[in-house]
């Protein structure tokens, strides 16, 4: 049954009163933007594969969102999934899932783009589509349905969710999206069949478009290659890069209801010098690119003005080493005095969180800080290149304390190959240090929590070939962690071990993953990343429905030379520098800040040096130009022939 925006808004007001939370359903907010349907050319529907509480804070959807509806002839509105009951409700009704804006069934859209940050929402993803009405399979689509794209950090492996999306964004979609949307529009105007449209997408920068590649393995079921099935279609698909941060958004949504992140979010820098091995975001937002001082200074009094938070969440994925950060923190302490502005300044560096800062945020209202030691040992930081010392940590902790806040969250990373049970004990003992400087100080108030993941071997890093710890390896070391961690002023965080090997096996899979994803969801599998909803048995026969064995994907370390499902789609950073990096890991060898000198990794740190373009406007090694349905030569200028190599 096709509903009406006026036949969804009646069901609503009979479905909304039997619900948890409607506010999560209603739309209506402070800056929601609602166009002339019937006068606009293009429609999108943005979509976060999670319920509104979650998605709401996500800045890539407020930045689309705003980016698009300042187009003249294009428009964009939200959609998220609903909670369980919620979906009861509309399933029972046939209600389709609709846009928060015009409640227009999503399915009646030109676009549907869909950020899926992490890969615990592929099942939520199918049930969107589900919702939608809109069929899950790529394939199956017409050219009545909405195009559906995927983008978000789990995507620079897509494999696993290939059968599913039409095209999907590598890397950054500030101005792919807008060249995505212009490539639709010639399409329409042009009358080619669907088929046609997805060749146009594919020679964009920074697109993949499943369908027009084949995957292929060898005879022991191992992943050999992927080819290109199109003269368009480019090996490797390389990320896209935006050359300059654009303005920060600021015309932000405000929320009936709580959500994650009540805050200004300002992007103050992308990308990362640090080269910690395990963390895919460090590797594949590469690289480092800063906004000035005064651009952070009037985007957060422009979106005070236009929201009324009072809270400003400085992001980036280490916001201390943003190189004017003191600067910038002082300065917004005496611009905003009066206002009782908050910041929250998220993953601060250890070793470069100095003095002066802290004293720059005293007068901020908050209780503690966030340290990611990430290791207790001198050892481990060296294998994993965080290479920051016990005494380090402790002066830092003595600091912090003295100044008043009384609470020290510490984050701890479990589960590496090289890990012994005397690593494990010294995350436990380490805390005790931490908290007996905070006693010291403040006496009974200070605190300590420490929050411990699983280490998730990740595509495009240098960990990308070492195995998952075990199940029972890992709860044997929780346990230890759960024993020693006891007493006031102590608090533990941990993950479940099931919900780590879905990850693993999802954020390593090939294309055959894809049937079981469909199998799982089939079989009820949704909100994965939810302790509630999540069911590793019913994912356990989801792969053996499907002759997979989670095992494969999760625990078998890669030999050096074997290829990746993910090896057609380039971060920029080059197999070559990931190689000599797991190798130097293995040896206990680190290097320093990428800022301080070149490694070649594949992309240039600076913007400086060597000015080439691939067709966009991001500074890049020009090897890295795509040529159509060959492999590109991903090999980096020598060091000694960029500038100064610093």
């Amino acid at each position: 049954m096709d509903f009406s925006p006026q036949q969804i808004e009646k069901q609503l007001d009979y479905i909304l009163p039997r619900v948890q939370r409607p506010g999560r359903y209603t739309g209506g907010e402070l800056n929601q933007v609602v166009k002339d349907w019937d006068q606009t050319q293009t429609k999108v529907a943005l979509a976060f594969p999670d319920i509104y509480d979650i998605g709401m804070s996500n800045y890539g959807l407020a930045i689309f969102y705003d980016n698009i509806n300042q187009q003249p002839n294009m428009l964009a509105e939200r959609a998220f999934v609903p909670w369980s009951d919620m979906e009861a409700e509309m399933r029972q009704e046939g209600l389709p899932l609709y846009s928060l804006e015009s409640k227009r069934p999503i399915r009646e859209f030109n676009i549907l783009g869909i950020s899926i940050p992490y890969e615990t929402l592929y099942t939520n993803t199918l049930n969107l589509l589900d919702l939608s009405g809109i069929p899950l399979f790529s394939a199956e689509r017409g050219p009545d349905h909405p195009l559906v794209i995927g983008g978000g950090h789990a995507m620079m492996n897509p494999e696993p969710m290939h059968a599913f999306l039409d095209a999907v964004v590598v890397g950054e979609g500030e101005e792919v999206l807008m060249e995505i949307i212009a490539a639709y529009q010639a399409w329409q105007e042009s009358g080619e069949p669907r088929r046609k449209l997805l060749e146009r997408l594919a020679k964009l920068w920074g697109v993949y478009v499943p369908l027009l590649y084949q995957d292929y393995y060898d005879e022991n079921g191992l992943f050999s290659y992927i080819e290109a099935l199109h003269e368009d279609a480019t090996l490797p698909v390389i990320k896209r890069i935006v050359g300059k941060l654009p303005p920060p958004t600021t015309n932000l949504i405000v929320p009936y209801i709580d959500t994650v992140h009540n805050r200004i979010p300002i992007e103050i820098m992308r990308g990362c010098t640090r080269g910690c091995r395990f963390c895919q975001a460090g590797m594949i937002t590469r690289p480092v690119r800063e906004r000035q001082v005064d651009e952070i200074i009037q985007a957060i009094s422009d979106a005070m003005d236009k929201t009324g938070f009072e809270e400003v969440g400085l992001l980036s994925l280490s916001s201390s080493d943003y190189s004017q950060v003191l600067e910038l923190v002082t300065e917004v302490g005496e611009r905003f005095s009066e206002r009782a502005l908050s910041i929250s300044l998220p993953s601060l560096r250890i070793e470069s969180f100095s003095v002066e800062l802290m004293d720059a945020l005293k007068d901020t209202r908050r209780s503690g800080f966030t340290l990611a030691p990430e290791a207790a040992t001198e050892r481990m930081r060296q294998i994993i290149n965080k290479p920051v010392s016990t005494e380090q940590l402790l002066e830092t902790a003595r600091e912090i304390y003295s100044r008043g806040w009384t609470n020290i969250k510490l984050y701890f990373m479990i589960g590496h190959p090289e890990e012994t049970l005397e690593d494990v004990l010294a995350i436990a003992e380490l805390c005790k240090m931490v908290l007996k400087e905070g006693t010291q100080v403040i006496g009974r108030k200070a605190k300590v929590t420490a929050g411990v993941s699983t280490f998730v071997p990740k595509p495009h890093t240098p960990f990308q070939w070492s195995p998952t710890d075990t199940v029972e390896q890992i709860r044997a070391k929780q346990d230890l962690l759960r024993r020693e961690l006891r007493g006031p002023g102590l608090k533990l965080n941990w993950n479940n071990p099931d919900e780590t090997m879905l990850e693993a096996v999802l954020s390593r899979g090939d294309r055959r993953v894809a049937e079981a994803v469909y199998q799982a969801w089939r079989s009820g599998a949704k909100f994965d990343a939810w302790h509630e909803h999540f069911n590793w048995d019913r994912w356990l026969q989801a792969f053996s429905a499907v002759g997979l064995d989670p095992d494969d994907y999760s625990h078998r370390e890669r030999m050096i030379d074997e290829p990746f499902p993910w090896e057609h789609i380039s971060s920029t950073v080059r197999r070559k520098f990931l190689t000599e990096d797991y190798l130097m890991s293995k040896r206990g060898e680190t290097r320093i800040d990428c800022r301080k000198r070149c490694f070649a990794c594949g992309i240039l740190p600076t913007f400086t040096d060597m000015r080439r373009e691939i067709p966009g406007k991001a500074w890049m090694c020009p090897e890295l130009k795509p040529k159509p349905g060959k492999k590109a030569d991903i090999e980096v200028i020598p060091v000694d022939k960029v500038g100064s190599g610093d």
